[in-house]
């Protein structure tokens, strides 16, 4: 096998390992002049032939993630459901929204 039949075969399984919409969390991005800060977490939006992950980060960075150089997870299901929990939380309507009603 060739190089490039090994890159594009790398290349498949990690596209079949994070599809889209896999959440991911950084650990450490090795880029000396604009890291994305560690423990942010993203979306993958889709990996390319050289197995580069491209997330749409939570903090709206869209910066790639190279395997090898830098370091993250996948969200277990649990984690995901609780960002999912605290999201439902975040927009429901308080109340009394600080307001009293005089009768």
């Amino acid at each position: 096998m060739n190089k490039y039949d090994r890159q594009r075969r790398i290349a498949e399984s990690t596209k079949k390992l994070y599809p889209p919409g896999t959440r991911i969390e950084l650990i450490s991005m090795n880029d000396h002049y604009s890291p994305v800060t560690s423990g942010t977490r993203g979306t993958v939006k889709f990996v390319d032939s050289l197995c580069t992950i491209f997330p749409k980060w939570d903090n709206g960075r869209t910066l790639g993630v190279v395997l090898g150089e830098d370091s993250f997870r996948k969200l277990t299901q649990e984690e995901i459901e609780a960002e999912n929990q605290s999201e439902l939380e975040d927009e429901a309507p308080d109340d009394d929204n600080g307001m009293t009603m005089g009768m």
